[in-house]
Formats: structure tokens, sequence, C-alpha cells
């Protein structure tokens, strides 16, 4: 039957005892992860120093122990480089394990029953163990497999394992590792506050801009607010803060509050300016109803007059009346107004019978009148004004005694006989105008004083030719042709008065 093996040991028991109690080791062994291989820093064995003093197993006491079969534990799950971990201990004569360190060297314990070299694999195997675990720790903050806060818990629970950890290797590259470590969470722990801080602000940005607009919302100008519109928008922005709470990052307590308190503001300044607005609409529809009602009556009362004149001036003015009434309800704006327009209505057909059996007793005098415009136009162009004004003058005589003509023909005909009377009165005021005493006299003496002019113009460009001076003459000769060219015209003017 196969003895069980002992476990190791950092206490050794009493020479005196014979059979001592099975000791247990100085540190428990943590349990071995499985992380990927990592690349350790090289260690530096540490100068050996002489063993510090402790309680050492007597060989009578290692004799007296039945030597078990060592068994092999699994390899670490990362491999260090560098010289291998057994290379910073040794086992004393008393089979006492020490391990070298910075500060000398350290007993770390014992494996009864095993060889020294058994002994000195298996506290470098807890080594490896606590190595790899440092290793993986490294990838997971350096990666992106960890946060801040779950590195430093870890890092803290290494910690605890490797203080005074009873283990031969190189103790010194596993501090340095574990301080690499902390430096690695320390930058993880700034770029995860960067990223907060970022998000922080990126949430700040999209809540400003959501308190904007409910502020530019509720600052409209009450004339030209789509209430309904901007209604559901200051729903949708509502909305949107309560999404931004629950997903959004957080913001501190002080800018939320002024943020939540300018938008709470903008939205109760809104339903406060829409609850006044459909407050006075509704009173402004109640007052257009009843100045429409009213309106209404007064169109149905007119609708079978039979004074078709003023009643159609009447209803003229009822329907500027109704324009300013103001917008009711739509509903009731749409009954009024099929009221309003069935009286409109009624009366104005009844007139357009009327209006038309009188167009049809003037049709005679439309016949009259065009007969009478056609002889009017005969008359220009006005060659002879007497006798086109008398020709004239016979046609209107006629023209009104030929009566009304039909509504539709009234401005046709009028336009046609206003244009041959303007050209018959125009004819006769330029007729006046080449007449008049005054302006034939004007005319006479300002072709004298032309007369005059030339004159004496021509004696000083003779002067001129006489003297050589070529400056005098070229001036002489330019006033005497501009002289020249207004007497022409001079004259032209009083042969049209005495033509």
């Amino acid at each position: 039957m196969t003895e069980t093996p002992a476990e190791p040991q950092t206490q050794t028991p009493e020479p005196a005892a014979p059979t001592p109690a099975t000791p247990t080791p100085a540190t428990p062994t943590p349990a071995t992860p499985t992380p990927a291989t990592p690349t350790p820093a090289t260690p530096t064995p540490a100068a050996p120093a002489p063993p510090k003093p402790g309680p050492v197993p007597t060989p009578a006491a290692l004799r007296s122990i039945a030597r078990p079969a060592v068994p092999t534990p699994p390899p670490p799950a990362v491999a260090a480089s560098g010289p291998p971990s057994e290379t910073f201990g040794r086992v004393d004569e008393s089979g006492t394990v020490f391990v070298r360190t910075a500060d000398g060297e350290r007993a770390v314990g014992a494996y009864p029953g095993a060889s020294p070299q058994e002994a000195l694999s298996y506290f470098a195997r807890k080594y490896d163990e606590l190595r790899a675990s440092a290793e993986l720790l490294h990838q997971r903050v350096t990666g992106t497999e960890i946060s801040a806060k779950d590195a430093a818990e870890a890092l803290g629970k290494l910690r605890e394992h490797c203080t005074d950890a009873n283990v031969v290797g190189d103790l010194g590259a596993l501090d340095a590792r574990l301080a690499d470590i902390d430096a690695a969470v320390a930058v993880r722990r700034d770029a995860e506050g960067a990223e907060r801080a970022a998000a922080r602000e990126a949430s700040r940005a999209e809540r400003e801009a959501l308190v904007a607009e409910a502020e530019a919302i509720a600052g409209q100008p009450e004339s030209s607010i789509q209430w309904k519109t901007s209604g559901a928008r200051m729903r949708a922005l509502l909305e949107d803060w309560k999404r931004h709470q629950r997903t959004g990052a957080r913001l501190d307590r002080e800018t939320e509050t002024a943020l939540w308190q300018r938008f709470s503001h903008a939205r109760n300044s809104f339903d406060k300016a829409r609850r006044v607005h459909f407050a006075q609409l509704e009173s402004s529809q109640a007052e257009a109803r009843a100045a429409k009602e009213a309106l209404v009556r007064e169109a149905e009362e007119l609708s079978s007059s039979k004074d078709w004149g003023p009643t159609a001036g009447a209803f003229k003015r009822l329907m500027d009346r109704w324009r300013k009434a103001g917008r009711a309800s739509r509903t009731d704006d749409d009954a009024l107004w099929l009221r309003f327009k069935a009286a409109q209505d009624a009366f104005f057909a009844a007139k357009d019978v009327v209006a038309s059996a009188e167009n049809e007793e003037l049709s005679a005098n439309l016949a009259v009148k065009e007969q009478l415009l056609a002889e009017a136009q005969a008359i220009l162009p006005v060659r002879d004004l007497d006798a086109a004004k008398a020709a004239l003058r016979t046609i209107q005589d006629k023209w009104d005694r030929a009566g009304k003509v039909p509504r539709p023909d009234v401005e046709r005909m009028e336009k046609g006989l206003r244009r041959i009377e303007s050209a018959v009165r125009e004819a006769d005021e330029n007729r006046w105008a080449r007449t008049n005493p005054e302006v034939a006299a004007r005319a006479q003496s300002l072709a004298q004083q032309l007369e005059a002019s030339v004159a004496s113009l021509r004696e000083e460009l003779a002067a001129a030719e006489a003297s050589g001076d070529e400056r005098r003459l070229a001036d002489a000769r330019a006033r005497l042709e501009a002289q020249e060219q207004w007497l022409v015209q001079a004259r032209g003017n009083l042969d049209e008065f005495r033509g």
C-alpha cells in the first residue's frame, strides 16, 4: 500500500518527538491561473547571504519521517524567460530551502522526505505560479480586458500573496512586475478618467443643446408660434432628456440641476403661454361667432330686397364687416359662411334675373349707339376742324337721346366715344396754340433778334479772316453756325403761325 506523501513544511518537529506531526507549508499556494504565455523581465539573482537564524530539522527527525513519493505538480501556465527560478535558492544540509533576495537569504520552508532538488523545484514552481499570475494581470491591464477598478482589486490580492511569499525565484523581478502593473493601472485609471470626462462633456453639450432648443421654442414671439408643431417638439425634447438620463454619462449634481432648471423653466413658460393663447383664442372666437351670427341675420333680411342698387352696396359692406370680424372655430365659421353666402346668392340671383330682362330691352339702344359710334369714327383724322366739331355735336345729341345700353357694353361704348372727343379737342387746342397773338409776337421777336445776331457774327467772321488769326476765325465761325441753326428753327415756327 502506497503511503500518502507528506506536505512541505517551514517548521520542523521537536527533536525529542519520535513521530512528528505532518507539517504544512508556510504560505498557502494560490490557485494556478491559466493565462496566455507572457514574457517577464529577466530575473537577477541576488548575492547569497548568511541564512537567517531559525529552527532547522535534525538528521534524526528527517530519518524518522518516511520518504514519500513526490508528486509532479503541473508546470506554470506562463513561463518566464531568464534563469530558472531554482537558481535563486539553495537547500542546506538540514533540508531547509532558502531564497536569495536583495537583503540577503531567508528561509522559505522545507519538504521533508524529498531530495534537495525536489524541494527546491517545489518552491520554485510556487514562484513561477505567482510570476505567471503577475504576467497575466499585466497583459490584461495593458490590453482592454479589465477596468482600472478591477485591475486594482486584482493587484491588491496578488500583492497579498506575494508579500513575504515562501517561494524561490527572482523576487526583485516579481516586485518590478508588480510595479509595472501598478503603473499600468494608473495609466488605465487616467485613461478611463479622461474617457469619463469626455463622455460627461459630450453629455453636457447634448443636454445644453436640448435646453437651448427648448428656450428658443419658448422664446418665440407669440404671433409666429406654430403651437401644434412646437408642442410636439417640446415633448420630444423631454423624451430626449429622459433618454440621456438613462443612457448618457452622469453629470455632476450642480451642472445637471442648473440645466434641468433651465429646461423646466422653458417648458413651463411655453405651457403657460400656450394656455393663455388658447384661452384668448377661445374668447376671440366666441366674439367672432357672435359678430358673424349678427351679420348672417342682416344678410338673410336683405336677401328678399328688390331695391337692387342700395342693397348690393349693403351686401358689399356686410362682406367687409365679415372679413374684419375675425375667425370663429372652423365648424362655426363654415356653418355661418354657408348661411351668409346662401342669403347673398339669393339676392344677386334675383337681381341678375331683373338685369337680364333689362338688358334685352336695352339691346335696341345698343344698336343705335353702335351706328353713332361708327359715324363718329369717320371724323378721324381731323382735317376740317370746324366741320368735325359740328358733326361731333350732332352725334353727341343723338347719343344722349338713344338712352342706356346693356351693362356689359357700357364701358366699351363710352370709351369709344371719348377717344373721338379727345382727338377733336386736341386738334382744337393745337389750332389755338398756332393762332395765339402773343405766341406769334414772341416768335417774330425771336426771329428778328437772331437775324441781327447772325448779321453781326458775319461781320466778325470777315474781320477774323482779314486778320489771319486762326483761333479767332474758328471761334467766330462756330458761333455763326450755331446762330444760323437757331434762326432756321425760329423762322420755321413763325411760318407755322402764319400758315
